[in-house]
């Protein structure tokens, strides 16, 4: 199957410029620039004048809930919403039921997606206080990396032996994978939450959220991840930054790049403000912190400090998401929405489309050695997302393919629409209809050179 994209604005590796690209079967095979007319015959011809062809994006972070939790969200629908949002691959956490922290549950999980996720998947191993010995039966090759909850955790995850911590970090090491921390201190939050109970009552006001799983908490958490990463040289990628003082760990010449920050969705388009109107609808962890984190945050998007923005996407129940700082449940789902609310701090200036797509395609596949993605590239998979400005469309409950039916978005007025969206050369989604014939591909690393 041979297709043509014609005529769109092409962003990647740092320029934009008018052209076109050529598929067939599932890679790119030429890229034309300028308004040459390809020759050949194509089985099908987009027209995308006037939009912008990006790379797919890469969300290194979601949730998907399947297997054990599926009345939250599950493979097939997750994937759907990754799809109507521009995102062609995910990295998915190990905070199922069970636990991915055994070669079976990581099986189980890659048996599971190759039946019903749309997009392309990879799954982290999870560290738990006793399993580092597993690590050396790993295949490098098949997995992202190792993800490490330094901190309380949706699904009891928390790892709090220094010996493991150490293990881990070193064991890591020696197998050249990357750690992938959930960095805020459990001890702090419980003395937090103890007193706001004393203050509040059982569920303190979901206001307090931010206070409770304090800046202070995340801070005392990253530091020691960092302390581990510099003993062993492990490569560290901090997830979802919070906080302003956070972001001094990244760049320090001592490390030579193996330490990188994430950031998530919640913490660049919410403050603490938004707590007053979209209640525990934004809770998650860590919290969503002040106006002056979000600030810095934004900024630290251009400057090399965060390297990389996931999603963190966390779907819920609506019914599990009602009450305050000890009984809603943290986490919202995101991934469908992540892309056009990137593509809105490029119209208000904090980025160019250009940055966004090294921290959304580029940096991940590099971050993360994936083979054959991430690119606009001659022999890369096509991978490929089409995006529209001017074409306002509301955030509504019919409009959300994920499962559980709610975002913090709703309500919202996008300027952005995400048009088409190709997975392996296949046409998934194509102004509106969606193929759900198509399958992805499970993501390989680390193959090159």
């Amino acid at each position: 199957m041979r297709k043509l994209i014609q005529g769109g604005t092409i962003v990647n590796e740092g320029r934009s410029f008018i052209g076109s690209l050529i598929i067939e079967d599932d890679c790119i095979i030429e890229i034309i620039e300028n308004n040459e007319t390809p020759r050949g015959e194509f089985d099908e011809i987009v027209n995308a004048t006037g939009c912008f062809v990006l790379p797919g994006v890469i969300d290194d972070h979601v949730h998907f809930r399947e297997p054990g939790l599926t009345e939250k969200a599950d493979i097939e629908s997750e994937s759907r919403a990754a799809a109507y949002g521009g995102i062609t691959s995910y990295f998915e956490m190990p905070n199922t039921n069970p636990q991915t922290t055994t070669l079976e549950a990581l099986q189980d999980k890659w048996e599971r997606a190759k039946q019903s996720s749309y997009v392309n998947y990879s799954f982290f191993i999870g560290a738990t206080n006793a399993n580092y010995k597993l690590f050396s039966q790993l295949d490098i090759h098949t997995i992202p990396g190792i993800k490490l909850f330094m901190g309380a955790s949706t699904g009891n995850m928390l790892v709090d032996r220094r010996e493991a911590l150490e293990q881990t970090f070193r064991t890591a090491a020696e197998l050249n994978l990357p750690v992938m921390t959930h960095c805020e201190d459990s001890g702090i939050i419980n003395d937090n939450m103890k007193v706001a109970k004393e203050q509040f009552g059982d569920d303190p006001d979901i206001t307090h959220h931010w206070e409770i799983r304090s800046a202070e908490a995340c801070w005392a958490s990253s530091q020691l991840a960092v302390e581990l990463a510099r003993k062993y040289k492990t490569q560290l990628h901090i997830a979802h930054i919070s906080t302003e003082k956070e972001l001094s760990l990244a760049n320090q010449p001592e490390d030579e790049g193996r330490i990188t920050l994430e950031a998530v969705i919640a913490h660049i388009a919410f403050s603490n403000e938004d707590y007053l109107t979209k209640k525990a609808l934004i809770k998650c962890n860590p919290s969503v912190k002040t106006n002056t984190d979000r600030t810095a945050i934004r900024k630290a998007l251009t400057d090399g400090r965060i390297s990389v923005i996931g999603t963190d996407h966390a779907p819920h129940l609506l019914s599990q998401k009602q009450g305050g700082c000890s009984k809603a449940a943290s986490g919202m789902p995101m991934i469908q929405f992540s892309l056009v609310t990137m593509l809105e701090l490029v119209d208000e200036g904090v980025l160019t489309i250009e940055q966004m797509v090294e921290l959304m395609s580029h940096a991940p596949a590099r971050l993360f050695c994936i083979d054959q993605r991430g690119f606009l590239r001659k022999g890369y998979k096509a991978d490929i997302t089409i995006v529209a400005p001017n074409q306002p469309w509301i955030v509504n409950e019919d409009c959300i393919q994920s499962k559980c039916k709610w975002s913090p978005m709703m309500g919202h007025t996008y300027q952005w629409r995400v048009l088409h969206t190709f997975c392996n050369g296949h046409h998934l989604l194509n102004n509106g209809e969606f193929d759900n014939t198509a399958r992805g591909e499970r993501i390989t690393f680390r193959n090159k050179g």
